[in-house]
């Protein structure tokens, strides 16, 4: 079992998302940048290219400092094989609905994973 020092560091929550549900979360506080200049979130709109997106996942993945990992799901689902792929507890990885897009149980990889466990 894993300590719980391993994790004590994982304190900020990365966000890739459209403007809207970035901007929500910015103006709660969850915006940060670090002495390198990363930041904790990406914004994606109708530009962005996949690989974008998916350099953004895995980057926020591999921070040491990342506890949680929002995204859209309907971003996710342009991406849905790498999500389907991520299985570390750390950072928590949670699809979050958007103002255009409902969220879709059906779709969630988290709810996928805890069906297949219970067995439905």
């Amino acid at each position: 079992m894993a300590s719980t020092t391993q994790f004590k560091d994982r304190n900020l929550i990365a966000v890739i998302g459209d403007e809207d549900s970035i901007t929500g979360l910015l103006l709660a506080g969850i915006g940060h940048i670090n002495e390198s200049g990363k930041k904790n979130f990406l914004i994606v709109d109708s530009k962005t290219q996949v690989p974008t997106i998916e350099a953004a996942f895995q980057e926020f993945t591999e921070r040491k400092d990342i506890a949680i990992l929002l995204i859209n799901q309907h971003i996710a689902e342009k991406i849905r094989p790498t999500v389907d792929l991520y299985k570390k507890a750390f950072p928590t990885l949670l699809e979050i609905p958007s103002k255009d897009h409902p969220y879709d149980p059906s779709k969630d990889s988290i709810l996928k994973r805890v069906q297949k466990l219970f067995g439905e």
